[in-house]
């Protein structure tokens, strides 16, 4: 896992075999990002990454300047691992790695962000709810912008936040606002 750009750009991160989390591919990140950059300034934003997994977003939120990240994962040894590659940046005051179950996290929380990217396991059965519960708790700030990451069976273009939608072989993501 490799962070693409900003502060630690380079920066490589060995994930665990054993893991079962994916990371975004680093093709389908540096395009992504690359989108993103017509929408958002990172520096200084506030960012959530929901089923961080690897963290492999969350540390390329960090890099990017975002002056708070939320990383919300519930499987023990990957919020471990997140919180070791933190650690290793020396990154700890603007962000705050919580494990925790995602649903829950939406439900309780009473904190607005700037941006949001969501990459939950592709089979998830409750994945096509998820746009819904983030913009029905008010989770995105007015003008943020949320990136959903899901597999190619998922089509979100009927969604009234609909922006867009752009695939990288298997890896598909839709913005919402």
């Amino acid at each position: 896992m490799r962070i693409i750009t900003g502060k630690y750009k380079g920066r490589h991160f060995e994930i665990p075999r054993s893991f079962k989390a994916r990371p975004t591919t680093d093709f389908a990140k540096e395009n992504i990002f690359n989108v993103l950059m017509g929408y958002i300034d990172f520096d200084g934003t506030r960012a959530l990454d929901l089923f961080a997994g690897t963290g492999s977003i969350t540390l390329e939120l960090l890099s990017r300047g975002c002056s708070q990240v939320v990383s919300v994962e519930l499987d023990r040894d990957h919020h471990r691992f997140i919180q070791q590659c933190i650690a290793k940046l020396q990154e700890k005051n603007n962000v705050q790695c919580l494990r925790a179950d995602v649903f829950r996290f939406i439900k309780g929380s009473h904190q607005q962000f700037d941006f949001i990217f969501a990459d939950p396991p592709y089979a998830l059965k409750e994945l096509p709810q998820i746009p819904d519960l983030v913009f029905a708790h008010n989770l995105l700030a007015p003008d943020g912008i949320f990136v959903f990451e899901h597999g190619k069976d998922n089509d979100f273009s009927g969604h009234p936040h609909f922006v867009e939608h752009r695939s990288y072989g298997s890896v598909n993501f839709t913005l919402f606002r």
